[in-house]
């Protein structure tokens, strides 16, 4: 019987030789806990872990960066009076409203606090909620929880978390009588209100060290939400234009801000709320500047970079935020 040979074309196929890979292209190799544990050893190691996790070391080296380039100093250029630090790249921090309803308020309240960033945009919601919450709980149930059914008894879901009505009515209590105050001061001293002008304000209002603004506004932090009215805080300044008109809130002011050596972006989001609010607000900012130097996204999904910022270094994340912070 004549001796029998597998098909060429599978041969090729299956037995293909390989190339040879450059010399100092990284291994794949993961943490070793017979060391111990490590938590710096263990994120360093997520470099040669694989997957997701290589991303977040990426991530992670991006955001060094920034922050080594935010300790070189930066001269002060004369007749340009601005609120943002004067130091070697400027910290722009996005966010989605979730992050601010779910536990990562916490952490966006810590880098706030220790004046780790420069500048805050976010969403309407991802300021109320902050707020909300230092008024009332919030509080974990399930996804799978029928909001048809849960409307009747007065429950908000997002996501996972329940909000009581009642918290929106305690917001509204606490509201009416700041915005009272702000009519009056327009009448009074002329005051022109902005956004960021508004937000600066209810962090000094709420008096609570729990809050993000609070903080941002101790540290003299921007916070930027040009779409401030969309949302529960537009609930209640719809309402309040019934009650005492005239309260005006300028969405333009406050676009032009001095320009800095260096610029650095991180945008926080999921797969649930739209981030190009606030994405936009950032990119479109520095644009007017010219570039932006370093521009991070953390997600639960891909996110596909923008091609006209030629120098930024751009990380795509596929991993949960909440995991990451």
């Amino acid at each position: 019987m004549a001796e029998q040979h597998a098909p060429f074309v599978a041969m090729d196929a299956v037995l293909m030789p390989s190339t040879a890979l450059p010399d100092d292209m990284p291994r794949i190799k993961g943490y070793d806990f017979n060391q111990g544990v490590d938590h710096h050893a263990l994120l360093q190691s997520f470099l040669t872990t694989g997957f997701q996790a290589s991303s977040v070391a990426h991530a992670i080296q991006e955001i060094n960066r920034m922050i080594e380039k935010r300790l070189e100093p930066l001269e002060e250029e004369e007749g340009c009076g601005s609120s943002l630090s004067h130091s070697g790249c400027t910290i722009f921090l996005g966010y989605t409203s979730n992050l601010i309803s779910s536990g990562v308020r916490e952490s966006i309240r810590y880098l706030a606090q220790h004046k780790m960033v420069d500048v805050i945009v976010t969403t309407a919601g991802g300021i109320e909620e902050d707020f909300i919450k230092c008024l009332a709980p919030t509080y974990l149930g399930e996804f799978s929880l029928s909001g048809k059914e849960l409307r009747p008894r007065g429950i908000n879901r997002i996501g996972n978390l329940l909000v009581p009505n009642d918290n929106y009515c305690k917001f509204e209590d606490w509201l009416m009588p700041i915005l009272d105050q702000m009519v009056q001061e327009q009448k009074d001293e002329g005051t022109h209100w902005t956004p960021s002008k508004m937000i600066h304000r209810l962090g000094k209002e709420i008096n609570n060290p729990e809050s993000v603004y609070y903080w941002a506004y101790k540290n003299d932090i921007p916070v930027f939400s040009p779409a401030l009215t969309d949302g529960s805080i537009g609930d209640m300044l719809y309402f309040h234009s019934y009650k005492n008109p005239g309260l005006v809130l300028d969405i333009v002011d406050g676009k032009r801000e001095r320009r800095r050596e260096d610029w650095g972006s991180v945008c926080v989001h999921s797969n649930f709320c739209n981030p190009w609010q606030f994405t936009e607000a950032i990119r479109n900012k520095c644009l007017a500047q010219g570039h932006i130097d370093r521009f991070l996204t953390l997600s639960c999904q891909g996110f596909k970079p923008f091609g006209y910022w030629p120098k930024a270094q751009t990380a795509r994340l596929a991993a949960a935020s909440s995991f990451l912070w």
